[in-house]
């Protein structure tokens, strides 16, 4: 017999599926070098601004060896409006070294080979295996993190205390689909502030809203 909490949890993952099948990132890239970088330049940053700011970059540097060759003090002075520009731009740089060095100018596709590059960990591996290579993974970013905790769907005080209860709890398969429900679901509807609690799918059925099962 399936409990209550059980049942919730299954309902909410139901209408999340039903309600963002088919999302896709909203950054845009055309190979997993272009995805790397997007994905770096993406910490503390809109994905909209960085569409604008790769739509510069990119046609002039899309390959390690042309982020090399194009210089440091010139990719800050491009990704500036993303912010942090300084520290991003070092470890995108010094990314691109090591991809040359060390694997052909490719980008590899294992988790454990990624996280090995600077300014890379968990959520941007996670994002570069699940989209550009099509392993499954869940990247947890705030929108994740905010989502699984109200939603009780995994609660946890870390990222990865995170994403290992919601691999627990979502079938392998539908890990990396998940996570862009997740995240289309927080940038439309359960926002940090004002969350739109009386337009959410899920409002009878979130443990955090007044309204219960049936």
């Amino acid at each position: 017999m399936i409990d209550v909490d059980e049942k919730i949890l299954r309902e909410e993952l139901r209408i999340l599926e039903e309600t963002y099948r088919g999302a896709i990132p909203q950054l845009k890239f055309n190979s997993p070098f272009e995805l790397l970088v997007a994905v770096i330049l993406s910490a503390q940053c809109t994905d909209k601004r960085v569409n604008q700011v790769t739509q510069s970059l990119f046609p002039l540097a899309n390959t390690p060896e042309k982020i090399l060759q194009l210089g440091q003090e010139r990719l800050e002075e491009i990704i500036r409006p993303c912010g942090y520009f300084r520290a991003k731009a070092k470890h995108i740089v010094e990314t691109s070294r090591l991809l040359i060095e060390n694997y052909g100018g490719e980008v590899p596709g294992e988790f454990d080979e990624l996280i090995k590059l600077p300014g890379v960990g968990r959520k941007t591996a996670n994002v570069v295996t699940s989209v550009a290579f099509k392993t499954p993974a869940i990247a947890v970013d705030t929108h994740v993190f905010r989502l699984a905790n109200r939603m009780k769907l995994a609660e946890g005080h870390t990222p990865l205390e995170v994403e290992l209860g919601l691999q627990k709890i979502i079938p392998r398969e539908k890990w990396s689909d998940a996570h862009h429900w997740l995240i289309w679901h927080g940038r439309e509807i359960c926002r940090a502030r004002n969350p739109k609690c009386s337009d959410c799918p899920l409002k009878k059925v979130c443990p955090s809203s007044s309204a219960t099962i049936s």
